[in-house]
């Protein structure tokens, strides 16, 4: 049976994750927010609900140090919130949170979201910590069908030696791209690593990439 930590402050609705999901799952819950990194690394739940406004410790704090703490950077987040908006999600995606649903909760697509998250087993989280920062960039190199790019773009968020931004070119996994700071006078920084894309279906898809070398100035040193 598989393990879900549940953090939010509304009881209520902690009840209900227990009614839907005791069957399939041992759930550990609390309240008190300030408790759920020590109740993860006891318990090593394969997954965490974790709701977004709570008082003392908010869940956006609360994701960001699970995410880049070594000890639970291998759970998989599941954002459970009475906040809506595109914005919200998108910044909890960059916070590392592998999903997010909506208050009342569909419990039926949660089941489903769950049973994949814990049957997937997550090889890599952020290495990391990424700060959210906007930093204008131009990118070359080789697209998926071999053809030379050259495209402008800006980061959602950077890390000391990593990056994620949009790119209109497709790229293959493990393909290496050429790095510039597009800022004032143009600056090479090096040569990044696609190490993973999300949303490939859409004009902009989005690439995680790592610097395999740096040669110029990058803007975390």
């Amino acid at each position: 049976m598989g393990k879900i930590l549940v953090v939010d402050d509304d009881e209520a609705l902690r009840r209900l994750v227990r009614l839907n999901l005791k069957d399939t799952y041992e759930i550990i819950d609390t309240g008190v927010p300030e408790e759920a990194l020590a109740l993860a690394m006891e318990h090593k739940p394969d997954a965490i609900l974790l709701d977004l406004r709570m008082p003392h410790y908010s869940g956006f704090e609360l994701c960001q140090m699970l995410t880049s703490f070594s000890r639970t950077q291998l759970i998989p987040i599941l954002i459970v919130s009475g906040e809506a908006g595109a914005q919200t999600k998108e910044f909890c995606r960059d916070l590392g949170a592998a999903g997010y649903f909506e208050k009342p909760v569909d419990f039926e697509a949660l089941k489903a979201c769950l049973a994949r998250t814990v049957a997937t087993k997550r090889v890599e989280r952020r290495s990391e910590v990424r700060v959210r920062l906007r930093v204008p960039l131009r990118l070359s190199g080789t697209d998926a069908q071999g053809k030379a790019f050259e495209a402008v773009t800006n980061t959602e968020n950077v890390g000391l030696n990593s990056f994620l931004c949009g790119c209109p070119a497709v790229l293959q996994k493990d393909s290496l791209v050429s790095v510039y700071l597009a800022s004032g006078s143009e600056e090479y920084v090096g040569k990044a690593r696609v190490v993973r894309s999300e949303a490939e279906d859409t004009p902009l898809p989005r690439y995680g990439m790592r610097f395999v070398e740096k040669v110029g100035r990058w803007v975390l040193q």
